[in-house]
């Protein structure tokens, strides 16, 4: 089988020649340990795989012993968090870039256990699943969104290729799953997969006293994808007191399984929901938990359009994981109702973006961003754009487009 090159590749080979240890972070299956194995084809490096017992019973009683011999790429960290205090050691005893490449498919920067998080040490890089650019191979580094921050920006530049969200969304990006063509053959992955996060990946993270209750939590965060978080009324649906409810989101946090999108804050004495927005890192595994079988079970939800906002945060946040450090992802909500899906931020440029599941853009669809721009105080020099299931291009306003979302789909 071929192995599809990932975006991130050019970044860890940056970072290793800057920082002495570089942490790959992700969800189970993105790909981590393929990743950091193709190198070895060109360094001389050492690996070692915490999922390997002998390996893991010598990281937890003489760590020092196991990663003497550098480089190092040590996969699957998080089973023996300790062993980051014998490599900060050996860090500060001989400052070398490259020494250490760590994989964790927990983000260790929100695990309690972690007492070192090798600051000033180490990068952390996070591999996302597939966004279907990257999958596919077509329109690299997502050059076409990147272009709505120039200011010479023009709606002739935007592809107008037509794609298949929904086709998409229920393969998901972890490579194992978007390599099979069936549903019933993904559903069956979909189904391991749930299985061994809740029996094996979760018991190391934290213990969790019913797998039954979690998993229900799982299948409740997947109905809400794309909508505001209530912590309240998940944990009333799931009879489970609310501080269970908050811990298990906390791990399927911190297991790279949901994300909780932060809003953005124009002014703080203004009356805005502070309330998240829940996503999933991966579509496909959000849309199994949902029980979402098939493309006729997608277009009967009532909720139709926010497995669209899902679909489309899969390229979003794959756009943002290119530059971590000069790129925001947020949303913007009032107590009104005025809201806009998505705020993209890249060095104080701001973007704010619409996302419709429609062909045709009417003037008043610009409502949230224009409240949006009022709001925060910067007006017209926000760029606004409504992202539709049309093929038009153009121009709707002062700084306003409209342009179709087909080509993040091939």
């Amino acid at each position: 089988m071929d192995i599809k090159e990932r975006w991130c590749r050019k970044r860890l080979l940056r970072a290793m020649r800057i920082m002495p240890a570089v942490v790959v972070t992700g969800a189970r299956q993105t790909g981590k340990t393929t990743l950091v194995r193709e190198l070895l084809r060109s360094e001389k490096r050492h690996y070692r795989s915490l999922d390997e017992l002998d390996t893991l019973e010598l990281a937890r009683t003489d760590p020092g012993t196991l990663i003497a011999r550098q480089p190092l790429t040590l996969d699957e960290v998080q089973r023996a968090p300790e062993v980051l205090r014998a490599i900060k050691t050996a860090i500060d005893a001989k400052r070398t870039n490259g020494s250490f490449i760590l994989t964790g498919s927990a983000n260790l920067l929100l695990m309690n256990a972690v007492s070192e998080s090798l600051a000033g040490r180490a990068l952390y890089l996070e591999l996302l699943p597939f966004c279907p650019c990257e999958f596919s191979g077509a329109f690299e580094d997502l050059e076409p969104l990147q272009a709505l921050f120039s200011p010479t920006f023009s709606p002739e530049e935007w592809p107008d290729n037509r794609g298949d969200w929904q086709k998409w969304l229920l393969r998901g990006g972890m490579p194992s799953a978007a390599l099979l063509n069936g549903d019933e053959e993904r559903s069956l992955w979909f189904s391991g997969y749930v299985q061994t996060y809740l029996e094996r990946d979760l018991r190391q993270l934290s213990a969790v006293a019913g797998l039954a209750d979690f998993q229900r939590i799982m299948r409740l965060a997947a109905n809400r994808t794309g909508r505001l978080l209530n912590q309240s009324d998940i944990a009333r649906d799931a009879a489970l007191p609310q501080p269970t409810c908050h811990r298990y989101l906390n791990l399927l946090e911190t297991g790279y399984q949901i994300v909780r999108l932060s809003p953005y804050h124009t002014n703080p004495s203004q009356s805005l929901v502070k309330a998240k927005k829940l996503l999933f890192n991966d579509g496909g595994i959000a849309a199994y938990l949902a029980g979402i079988d098939g493309r006729q079970a997608l277009e009967k939800r009532m909720d139709l359009g926010s497995w669209l906002e899902q679909a489309v945060f899969q390229s979003v946040q794959a756009w943002k994981a290119l530059d971590p450090v000069g790129r925001r992802i947020s949303f913007w909500r009032d107590r009104r109702g005025n809201e806009v899906d998505f705020v993209l931020e890249d060095k104080n440029t701001l973007v704010a973006v619409e996302i419709k599941n429609s062909t045709r853009v009417m003037p008043s669809d610009f409502s949230g961003i224009n409240s949006f721009r009022t709001a925060s105080g910067k007006g017209s020099t926000v760029r606004g754009v409504i992202l539709h299931a049309g093929s038009d291009r153009r121009i709707a306003g002062e700084n306003c487009f409209s342009l179709p979302f087909g080509w993040m789909f091939p």
